[in-house]
């Protein structure tokens, strides 16, 4: 992947593939003996992969879509003591830059992470486990601190530690409007 991204060979818009990405977490808690587990279901997203093999791009997460497996949690974490969905519907991390690290495949993603409407920086690195002309999957398990931003509810601090995120994100290329012209001027000569 590090070849093909530095080569401008996977240059363009890529948009995300929300039927095979999957966004779940994990966090620690009574006291650190269960861990806490879900996923949410509403994501979008696109990148822009330059030329030079750096990207950027954006993830939007509906952070009322969480489900943990037990509604009385989920409508707990949708609240002001935690995601506060009535008010800030939307997890946005915006990845400023992303580029080829180290191992053939890895990538190291930069940006900020917007939740509960309070920004932080936030960089992690992610693998490449498909690289291919019509679609590239990324994985990568970041770390989040949610005190950081503004979910600070931990009755008899029975909250442990950061929540771990993994990530599993799968984009396809998008044509740009001059590729897909192209291929409609094409199809126009070829009826001709």
């Amino acid at each position: 992947m590090s070849d093909d991204l530095s080569s401008g060979l996977l240059a363009g818009r890529w948009t995300l593939d929300a039927a095979h990405s999957t966004v779940h977490f994990a966090r620690k808690g009574l006291w650190g003996l269960i861990t806490v587990t879900g996923t949410f279901g509403e994501i979008a997203g696109h990148a822009d992969v330059l030329a030079d093999g750096t990207a950027r791009g954006t993830l939007t997460v509906g952070a009322g879509s969480l489900d943990t497996g037990n509604a009385r949690r989920d409508r707990h974490l949708r609240s002001a003591d935690f995601f506060g969905v009535a008010v800030h519907p939307k997890i946005l991390f915006a990845a400023e830059r992303i580029a080829p690290e180290g191992d053939a495949g890895q990538v190291r993603v930069s940006g900020e992470l917007t939740v509960t409407g309070v920004t932080r920086p936030l960089t992690f690195t992610a693998r490449a486990t498909e690289a291919a002309p019509d679609g590239v999957t990324l994985t990568a398990e970041p770390e989040i601190d949610p005190a950081a931003h503004g979910m600070t509810w931990n009755l008899a601090r029975m909250m442990r530690g950061p929540a771990r995120l993994a990530l599993t994100l799968r984009f396809v290329h998008t044509p740009a409007a001059s590729e897909t012209a192209g291929t409609a001027d094409t199809t126009k000569a070829s009826d001709a």
